[in-house]
């Protein structure tokens, strides 16, 4: 008598580039939107509800203080989290960033104000901060390796870019549900529990991004690399990107300047300078925002095929040569608080925040090699959100409080492109680059007289007596 073969509900990991690079952007959209909510509701909530002894101005200026603390705790995210990507997998880190965000988002929203508990309110509010920068940290290396270790170096930039769609979309649902409850309900009532139900939300997107990362497959290349150093000592590999991948970590950290700086005051600050610089109402800088996010959504995969045409060294350069001269573009658009000419502004700046955020995943992933690339990506992104997106609210802030003129603001993201435009005149063009031909790290760093150089996939042993070909 035959027998059917048994049933299993086993669900196999998925391994196409497309249901992949899904699940890289949606996981990274819930994360950037918890981040990005709090940001919006510093602008908007934070400074009226834990802040409220405060002048306005100041009131803003310590509310964004808290969102910048949340950068301070995401380069000790990006060296824990990246230990363990570079260990345990990209999969399984991405797993635990993603619940740490949605559950410190959460508890936000059941926090008491400062009028019910005094003081304890905003430091409730920066402990769940803390926990929401040490999540971020290391989220996008993980997301972006997610994709890019999959395979088709040919269309890196493309299919590494989707992860980078994240950010501005989790900001355009941030700003959309923090909008929509705007409209729905009297300012009284939003401020407060309103704003609340957006933070709520968190926890049924997280279970969605947890739904989709549970089956996908881990990449070939980290598999690969465990198997081949499994019985060999293992570094620390935090430790030995700092120690021996430290320039990476600077070039690649500085030509984010422009993109990081200009992205918070393009999409941030700019709801604070609209509505309490210029006195104009949340809908209108919100309505802006929306419109230069979903701009980006869009443009960011088609730059990215582009950077896969003529390399990610034009865009880098062209990206911040357009940063220098939109900084002051910008606020001459603001300045003329016409709806258009603001919607104009920012639609701008977010177009060329497009462009460099189409190259960035392919760029940083060409640099490391694949034992310490969770580490090497994480702390080189991360660094620049500490040194650019972290102060950029405040420095702004504070600019024109002391000269009163949108106009310093520019002069300061003038400087951060700048910086950027140096970093990507140095820079080598890597659209070529295989990622497994990058040399190993750890064979590097225990053994001086290496000199590792990736040649048609092997690793050159350059010695006094004469070389041998290790193949890798």
């Amino acid at each position: 008598m035959a027998h059917a073969p048994a049933r299993t509900n086993k669900r196999e990991a998925h391994t196409s580039l497309p249901m992949i690079a899904g699940s890289s952007l949606i996981g990274t959209a819930i994360e950037w939107y918890d981040f990005f909510l709090y940001g919006t509701a510093s602008a908007l909530v934070f400074n009226k509800l834990f802040f409220p002894a405060s002048d306005p101005v100041v009131g803003t200026m310590l509310a964004f203080a808290t969102y910048a603390v949340g950068f301070i705790a995401r380069p000790v995210g990006a060296a824990v989290l990246g230990h363990y990507g570079d260990r345990k997998g990209r999969r399984t880190t991405l797993i635990a960033s993603l619940v740490l965000m949605g559950a410190s988002t959460f508890l936000i929203a059941l926090l008491p104000g400062y009028a019910t508990i005094g003081a304890a309110a905003p430091i409730l509010l920066v402990v769940c901060r803390l926990v929401q920068g040490f999540a971020l940290g290391g989220e996008w290396g993980g997301a972006v390796l997610l994709v890019s270790e999959h395979g088709d170096s040919g269309r890196r930039a493309f299919w590494s870019s989707w992860p980078n769609v994240g950010p501005p979309l989790g900001n355009l649902l941030a700003a959309g549900a923090l909008a929509l409850l705007g409209v729905l309900m009297p300012e009284e009532a939003f401020l407060d529990w309103g704003w609340r139900i957006a933070f709520a939300l968190s926890a049924l997107l997280v279970l969605v991004g947890l739904w989709l990362r549970l089956y996908i497959a881990e990449t070939p290349l980290f598999e690969q690399s465990a198997a081949a150093k499994e019985d060999r000592p293992k570094a620390l590999p935090a430790g030995v990107v700092i120690r021996h991948h430290w320039r990476a970590v600077l070039l690649a950290a500085a030509t984010r300047f422009g993109e990081n700086a200009g992205f918070y005051i393009y999409s941030l600050l700019v709801i604070t300078y609209v509505t309490k610089m210029l006195k104009l109402p949340n809908s209108t800088a919100l309505t802006a925002v929306m419109i230069g996010q979903g701009v980006a959504v869009v443009t960011i995969p088609l730059f990215a095929m582009l950077a896969d045409r003529i390399g990610r060294r034009p865009i880098y350069l062209t990206a911040s040569a357009a940063t220098i001269v939109w900084a002051f573009a910008f606020f001459a658009l603001l300045d003329t608080r016409d709806t258009a000419a603001i919607i104009t502004a920012v639609v701008g700046g977010l177009l060329i925040f497009a462009a460099y955020s189409s190259v960035i995943g392919a760029f940083f992933s060409e640099l490391f090699p694949t034992e310490i690339r969770y580490s090497g990506v994480s702390l080189a992104y991360n660094l620049a959100s500490v040194l650019a997106g972290s102060l950029a609210p405040i420095i702004a802030l504070a600019l024109y409080a002391e000269f009163g003129t949108g106009y310093a603001i520019g002069a300061y993201l003038a400087v951060m492109g700048a910086i950027s435009l140096t970093a990507s005149l140095i820079a080598k063009e890597t659209r070529s680059v295989t990622l497994d031909d990058i040399g190993s790290a750890e064979r590097c760093a225990s053994d001086p007289d290496v000199d590792s150089t990736p040649v048609q996939g092997k690793v050159v042993d350059e010695r006094p007596q004469g070389g041998r070909e290790v193949t890798r």
